[in-house]
């Protein structure tokens, strides 16, 4: 087959892929799990159940592949932010700040249930490895030039920020975030009074 027909086909079975994920999420946000059906997602997708079928074998994996393409969306900003501020405490702080902002924007999609099943599969444990390296590699860089405390291991300061900032999602407001994420930076500044 000539390459045109190949990347043509490609970008269909992506665009009928991204519809799907995209009808999903909104069907079960409006619905809740228990009460979507493939059929339903078929229709909204504007494809035929068969076809639905050869994508994906229920509901529930429609949902992981989901979750899984806005982890990959959240972890592609967070390294964009950081790519485009300029020096070690910028670019410590612009990610900080991009990660409180992800947490509170998720808070709340679906029901406990749910969000309990999508936790489960690993995607968010690995994800949240991953936040915690960039986090530790800017708090290295920022030590290096005497910014941030060097009295504490990188890594354990970038589980405290990260599970610091976690906290967004209950904040109310962008000022409450404003707020958490100065606390948490405060937290990273050098001291020499610590006695642990």
């Amino acid at each position: 087959m000539p390459k045109l027909w190949n990347d043509t086909i490609e970008t269909h079975r992506r665009e009928v892929r991204h519809a799907i994920l995209a009808k999903t999420a909104a069907l079960v946000s409006e619905h809740g799990l228990r009460n979507v059906t493939m059929s339903q997602i078929a229709e909204q997708a504007g494809i035929g159940r068969a076809t639905l079928y050869k994508y994906f074998p229920d509901v529930e994996a429609i949902l992981h592949a989901w979750h899984g393409e806005q982890i990959a969306h959240h972890l592609a900003h967070l390294t964009a932010v950081r790519d485009r501020a300029s020096g070690p405490l910028q670019r410590l702080e612009a990610v900080l700040e991009a990660f409180a902002a992800i947490s509170h924007s998720s808070r709340g999609h679906f029901g406990t249930d749910l969000v309990a099943s999508l936790h489960r599969d690993g995607q968010v444990a690995h994800a949240q490895d991953q936040v915690r390296d960039m986090v530790r590699d800017l708090l290295v860089d920022a030590a290096e030039t005497g910014e941030i405390r060097s009295d504490v291991a990188p890594a354990e300061l970038a589980t405290y920020c990260v599970h610091a900032l976690a906290a967004a999602g209950t904040l109310p407001s962008k000022a409450a975030i404003g707020r958490l994420v100065a606390v948490t930076f405060d937290g990273l500044r050098p001291t020499s009074s610590y006695v642990g």
